[in-house]
């Protein structure tokens, strides 16, 4: 049953194909008119092999090389080759953000947030003699307070746009949110704490000083010294953060056999120097750099997070078919021991 199943399944594609080129030379118009052109189907089916294959029972196996090739030509495959469509769109790249990160993060719910900063610390502690009076040490603080602060943008769009293109809206979204978390580094780092500006930890940190009688002749030592200073101060440093290319041209520093001096290229390692973090980030100018402990530096409070709104109200939007997309954020940030950072330059008089 099966080789007689063949046998048909044979005869029955021979004849399918027979009867393909003949449709198709009728539709070209091609009767009467010479003969049409020799499709790859159309040798098959007129080859003497197979007539013969076919009138000997179908037995054995059949090996035909027509010399028609189908091609992606039209007329040939052409027509049923198609187009691959890749809808995930392409969009520009996305700068790192790290320095939130680094930072002490709490929420509040109000519009302002106090805290108190100690100013004053006498220490008077000294060995007393039996009966005699202690020695008065003084302590004092001092309230301070910062504002929430909202970062906000908004883009328009057209009714059409968003209803023929399905992934338009998310697509949008993504971006404004990377917008909103875009300023939010930038007002972070170096905010000037005017009009509606965040005061950045720029602002707010020790200038770098370089200690009298040390080696200041790299970035490395410059790095080094900015570290002293905060030691100096009572401060561990948990990170550095610097401009990519600032940390390119540490890496780059050889010695003189042209070694490098910051280690071996072919092994990956973690950014550090002198026991911190290593933070590069485009949100730091070259040439400038910040060191110091910013969990204990600072504290970021978030008053309301990324919210992306949709509405036609706006404007003449409902008249014009088109919708307006709002993203805003509102957050503070109080720099509580400004002792705790040091920034700088790489700028070698």
């Amino acid at each position: 049953m099966s080789g007689a199943l063949s046998k048909l399944e044979g005869k029955l594609e021979a004849l399918e194909t027979r009867s393909l080129d003949i449709e198709q030379t009728v539709a070209q118009g091609d009767r009467g008119r010479g003969a049409p052109e020799m499709s790859v189907g159309r040798e098959i089916a007129e080859s003497d092999e197979l007539k013969a294959w076919v009138k000997g029972g179908l037995s054995g196996n059949l090996i035909l090389k027509p010399s028609a090739a189908i091609t992606s030509a039209t007329g040939s495959a052409g027509g049923l080759i198609w187009p691959t469509e890749d809808r995930t769109p392409t969009n520009m790249p996305r700068q790192r953000l790290p320095i939130r990160a680094l930072l002490f993060q709490a929420t509040t719910d109000s519009d302002v947030v106090k805290f108190a900063r100690q100013t004053l610390r006498t220490n008077a502690a000294a060995p007393v003699a039996e009966g005699a009076a202690a020695p008065e040490s003084s302590y004092g603080w001092t309230q301070a307070e910062t504002n929430v602060r909202k970062i906000a943008h908004v883009t328009h769009i057209s009714d059409e746009a968003l209803e023929d293109a399905g992934q338009l809206q998310a697509a949008i979204d993504g971006e404004m949110r990377y917008g909103l978390d875009l300023e939010e580094e930038n007002q972070i780092l170096s905010g000037d704490g005017t009009g509606q500006n965040l005061s950045g930890l720029i602002t707010e940190a020790t200038a770098f000083a370089a200690a009298a009688g040390l080696p200041n002749a790299t970035r490395i030592d410059r790095l080094r010294l900015g570290l002293l200073q905060l030691a100096l101060a009572n401060y561990a440093a948990t990170g550095i953060t610097l401009n990519p290319i600032d940390w390119a041209a540490i890496e780059l520093l050889k010695d003189t056999q042209g070694r490098y001096v910051f280690g071996d290229p072919n092994t990956l390692k973690t950014p550090m120097l002198w026991g911190a973090d290593v933070v590069p980030t485009l949100s730091h100018s070259a040439g400038e750099w910040m060191a110091g402990n910013f969990s204990m530096a600072a504290t970021l409070y978030d008053r309301k997070a990324a919210e992306v709104l949709i509405s036609s109200e706006h404007g003449d939007n409902f008249v014009e078919g088109m919708k307006t997309m709002k993203a805003s954020k509102r957050l503070a940030m109080a720099t509580k021991r400004p002792a705790a950072l040091v920034t700088g330059d790489f700028i070698f008089v």
